[in-house]
């Protein structure tokens, strides 16, 4: 992609899933790549299988002190910030009726509480520079009713509409997009689903499968690439024309 060359880019969740997969895809595109992971697990697998990366950092989103540590961390690496991908997240299927308060804090806090933490710190010295791109993963949960999903579907819901608003005010040093993926089979969603769940959500996929996590990263390569100059204020769904019909009400209990 075009002027990705030497950005210097943060990816939250960035040590697993579709996180990890970005991290690899900027790295694969020149940048230098700083991870933000609240899994130890998963920070260490990350830099043994991504050597080239800048650091993999301890944080976790919901906690706005650690946030700002890791983000002035990651620019004290790097040296500055160009792009942010505002990935980290945390989904508990469960019915709505038995979602405790607990669990809806837990869920709102690290998918919606946690974007705005990273995006205003990150935004502050990328406003104070002139220029930055911030991509938030929304879902296509949070346009769309899914069951057992209230909480996440809320939390992805507020993720658009931060957007939205976050591109108009950080307009035209900042440009902020984000990606609204489908179904897509990450570690994440292998273990909340049997094969069997699986197969149902395939067969009302018109693509006829889940979404790879490095396809979603591609998206982001171009959204926070030059070729992408002009975009902002946008949600970019990919989900395999899923929801282009309706097909997502069309649910199979498993």
């Amino acid at each position: 992609m075009r002027g990705l060359q030497g950005k210097k880019v943060l990816v939250t969740g960035g040590a697993s899933g579709i996180g990890r997969a970005t991290a690899a895809r900027f790295l694969e595109e020149g940048c230098a790549v700083c991870v933000l992971d609240r899994s130890a697990e998963a920070r260490e697998r990350a830099t043994g299988e991504l050597p080239a990366l800048t650091a993999a950092i301890d944080a976790d989103v919901s906690n706005r002190e650690q946030v700002q540590a890791a983000i002035d961390e990651a620019i004290e690496r790097m040296g500055s910030l160009d792009v942010v991908i505002n990935n980290a997240g945390i989904s508990i299927r469960h019915d709505f009726l038995d979602i405790t308060p607990e669990e809806w804090d837990e869920v709102l806090g690290a998918n919606l509480t946690g974007v705005f933490h990273v995006a205003q710190t990150a935004a502050r010295h990328m406003v104070e520079r002139g220029s930055g791109v911030i991509l938030n993963t929304a879902s296509t949960a949070g346009s769309t009713g899914y069951p057992h999903y209230a909480d996440y579907s809320a939390s992805k819901g507020g993720v658009i509409a931060l957007t939205l608003a976050m591109a108009l005010e950080l307009a035209p040093s900042v440009r902020v997009n984000a990606i609204s993926p489908g179904y897509v089979l990450t570690p994440m969603q292998r273990a909340e689903y049997t094969d069997a769940m699986l197969d149902a959500v395939n067969r009302k996929i018109p693509l006829g499968r889940h979404a790879k996590p490095e396809e979603i990263a591609a998206l982001f390569a171009f959204l926070a690439s030059e070729d992408a100059a002009f975009a902002t204020g946008q949600v970019y769904v990919m989900d395999g024309a899923e929801t282009t019909g309706g097909l997502c009400s069309q649910w199979t209990h498993a």
